[in-house]
């Protein structure tokens, strides 16, 4: 059983190191993740830029790329097969809410579930200058993936996991997404030959959501595991639109 491990904070991360211990003898392991950090950046993929992989030691490698950059590598080209499943994480921070729209972590779980592999991103929630408690989050991620290898989940599912950032979680909810604010934070300076450049993005401000909501449960003391689909299409609202909108045509230069 293959079992490959990527990440968004890079392949000298302490969560990627918790990680591969945690999961230790529930498979072969195999590590491919960036060689630098690539928080915030999605589901990007390198189509204009070539991409090596730098061996690290046996099935492990540091890629030059982004978190999908190294799960479409190892899954098409590094490793025998395809695995049997992907694990992202443990990521240096929380993805709750509409994190996972800009989440690295998250698109290196959804990256494998587009190629069909049960997938799970973990993160684990460090706040202010408290000691991570890694060795917590992976009691939880090797749990949930040891359930996923039995009992996997619908295809096209990928599994979000958080761990608050204490010694003795709560426990585990099943949770929605919520809606997740940040401050709207730019800071404008000046180079050297002073032209005008920016740093964008703010500190957590708040979480709207209802009570079952991921990151109300999170930062009340909970680990969250929210089911995520490859499925983005607002079901409940596109009948609507094919009687509102059914007439639209290119005749009327309205498309």
């Amino acid at each position: 059983m293959n079992i490959l491990l990527t990440n968004d904070d890079g392949f000298d991360a302490p969560g990627l190191r918790a990680l591969e211990h945690a999961l230790e003898g529930l498979g072969t392991l195999w590590t491919v993740a960036p060689l630098s950090e690539q928080s915030a950046k999605s589901h990007a993929l390198s189509m204009r830029d070539p991409i090596r992989a730098l061996e690290r030691g046996p099935r492990a490698f540091a890629v030059t790329g982004t978190p999908a950059d190294c799960v479409y590598l190892a899954v098409n080209q590094l490793l025998p097969g395809p695995p049997d499943l992907v694990v992202s994480g443990i990521n240096a921070g929380s993805n709750l809410a509409t994190d996972v729209f800009y989440s690295g972590t998250v698109a290196g779980a959804r990256e494998a579930s587009c190629f069909g592999v049960r997938a799970l991103a973990a993160s684990l929630w460090i706040s202010g200058g408290a000691e991570p408690h890694w060795a917590v989050a992976g009691r939880w991620v090797r749990q949930v993936a040891e359930r996923m290898l039995s009992q996997p989940p619908t295809p096209g599912v990928l599994l979000n996991l958080n761990v608050p950032g204490v010694e003795h979680p709560r426990g585990l909810k099943l949770a929605t997404l919520g809606r997740r604010h940040y401050l709207p934070t730019v800071a404008a300076r000046q180079d050297l030959r002073g032209k005008p450049y920016y740093w964008i993005g703010g500190d957590h401000e708040r979480f709207e959501g209802p009570p079952n909501s991921d990151g109300h449960l999170c930062e009340a003391g909970w680990v969250t595991l929210t089911p995520l689909q490859l499925d983005h299409t607002a079901h409940d609202v596109l009948a609507g639109l094919g009687r509102d909108w059914g007439g639209l045509t290119s005749e009327e230069g309205n498309i």
